[in-house]
């Protein structure tokens, strides 16, 4: 049986600022366009934590039970390492994608109805991610997946339950936090490339190769800072403390950029996290109080 710290662990809690930072900015572009309502805010985050450990754990189940991650060089899985049956860590995904479907629906019905099939796609995007016959992580669209449901729905859909409208500071947050989130997977998904093709899980990083795939990570973690600028342009210059965040990604991306390999590409992809983290506290505070 897991210990209890190896259950948080298992909750991949370094993944946690992807979660974070699309409310953290949605809340600042939220507070913008004035009279937010903070207990949506809340259950926002809530929804977004929810959602995170929920495809934690649910591809922690479907790579252990694929036999993915036998040889994983990242930090460990709870089906993979037999800490944990596949039976329970299936069950937490499972609790995890419930508390953001209830949550969710709270938020929903007082907000619009509609967003219910926003959270069923979400909840759905978590679990065939790694999940059933033909999952799409397994097919070169995690990057696409997270951009979108960790970028532009996040971000967007906490300043509308907050605010009841959105903005082009919403959006413009919206594309830098998913070039973060999409960054960080980009990252892990290099690290795993020798693994992950003798599994036969294709993700982007194999399609790409190597080399391709370091240049799309710098890409990625660049152009947040593209977007800082564009916010700044639009809204107010307090959102050029976004750049405050600039030395962690440029921290993030040496090992990267620098050819490191396997464990050695491990603390890029936590920094890469404090970055997003970092930009977008910066960024929302500005939104917020400028």
């Amino acid at each position: 049986m897991a210990t209890m710290n190896e259950w948080i662990q298992g909750a991949r809690p370094r993944t946690f600022p992807n979660a974070i930072a699309p409310v953290v900015v949605g809340t600042g572009a939220a507070v913008r366009l004035g009279d937010p309502v903070w207990w949506k805010a809340a259950l926002a985050l809530v929804v977004s934590v929810s959602l995170i450990i929920g495809v934690n754990f649910a591809n922690d189940y479907s790579d252990g039970v694929r036999g993915t991650d036998d040889d994983r060089v990242g930090p460990m899985r709870l089906v993979g390492s037999g800490a944990a049956s596949a039976g329970a860590v299936k069950a937490a995904a499972f609790g995890a994608l419930g508390v953001a479907g209830v949550v969710g629906l709270v938020l929903a019905a007082t907000t619009a109805w509609w967003l219910l099939v926003v959270g069923a796609v979400c909840i759905l995007g978590a679990w065939f991610y790694t999940g059933g016959s033909r999952p799409y992580g397994y097919a070169g669209l995690g990057e696409i997946a997270v951009f979108v449901f960790f970028g532009l729905i996040a971000v967007l859909g906490t300043e509308y339950v907050v605010a009841g409208d959105i903005d082009i500071a919403g959006l413009l947050g919206a594309i830098a936090v998913g070039c973060f989130s999409s960054a960080v997977l980009v990252a892990n998904n290099l690290r795993d490339i020798p693994t992950d093709t003798e599994s036969g899980k294709i993700t982007l990083a194999v399609r790409l190769g190597d080399r391709r795939t370091r240049l799309l990570f710098a890409a990625l973690v660049a152009l947040p800072f593209v977007a800082t600028i564009a916010i700044a342009a639009a809204t107010t210059w307090w959102a050029l403390a976004g750049l405050v965040a600039a030395p962690l990604a440029v921290l993030a991306a040496r090992p990267v950029v620098g050819g490191a390999q396997g464990r050695a590409l491990i603390p890029g992809v936590a920094v890469t996290g404090l970055a997003m983290l970092a930009w977008s506290v910066a960024t929302g505070v500005a939104l917020a109080f400028a």
